[in-house]
């Protein structure tokens, strides 16, 4: 195999774009199948199409990450098409920012179901099927904020801090599966995150943040190569990293 990751089955959710595609296209670019989850099927159908001209395997599938029967949809069919499930990233997340005392009872609700319940989703769905071949990787996507908690995005810490106490979990669970499980927690990395903000005044200053700070998603994609390529003996847990100039 090259880099341990030609020809790994491999499952992202949130494929459509920014962390998910880039992603994607770097596994796929080192000869691993990728089997592609999002809810915009026209998106990661384009991204497929590109993958199989250029010689390489990839499927398409709709999948909503708050929906259970979609995510093991997704991860089912890799294994009927495929005979296997090899890795395993739960990237979907959406980030929608604002100050507790503003009541968005609406983003909490769909930040909680999005970044915590479709993860466990995510893991979920594969891990009978990893625990069987007794061999896989569970790649669980946090955040800095995971890390840290600041003023005017409590809820979003708080789901990306669930992902990181999931993830430990879930690493001493699986050791018995031979499993391997890790933890990528991105600061500000250039994607359409930002949009998930529902409120004017703060959707403008990440915004700025973000222009001033982000580097570009194919550094998540390197980080996420660097995880897969290890050796099966090496359990890479965890991996914080941001832009050089962010300070936060």
């Amino acid at each position: 195999m090259k880099n341990n990751i030609e020809g790994k089955v491999i499952a992202i959710t949130g494929a459509s774009s920014g962390l998910g595609e880039a992603a994607a296209r770097e596994l796929s670019s080192q000869g691993a199948i990728v089997v592609l989850g999002a809810r915009r099927i026209e998106r990661i159908r384009a991204l497929v199409g590109e993958f199989v001209k250029n010689g390489r395997q990839a499927l398409a599938i709709a999948a909503d990450v708050t929906k259970y029967e979609q995510v093991k949809n997704l991860v089912d069919t890799a294994v009927k098409t495929y005979g296997r499930i090899d890795v395993m990233i739960n990237n979907a997340g959406l980030m929608a920012q604002s100050p507790l005392e503003r009541q968005k009872i609406d983003d909490w609700d769909k930040m909680i179901d999005i970044n915590i319940k479709g993860v466990l989703y995510g893991i979920g769905a594969a891990l009978q099927h990893m625990k069987e071949q007794r061999s896989g990787q569970i790649i669980n996507v946090s955040s800095v904020v995971g890390h840290k908690v600041g003023a005017n995005g409590v809820v979003y810490a708080a789901t990306k801090h669930a992902v990181r106490a999931i993830s430990e979990g879930l690493r001493l669970e699986v050791k018995p599966y031979n499993l391997r499980t890790t933890i990528i927690s991105p600061g500000a990395v250039d994607t359409e995150l930002t949009g998930g903000t529902t409120e004017p005044d703060m959707a403008a200053g990440y915004q700025q943040f973000y222009e001033m700070n982000a580097i570009p998603s194919d550094s998540f994609a390197r980080v996420v190569a660097f995880a897969i390529s290890q050796p099966e003996e090496v359990d890479i847990n965890e991996i914080l990293f941001r832009p050089t100039r962010q300070e936060y």
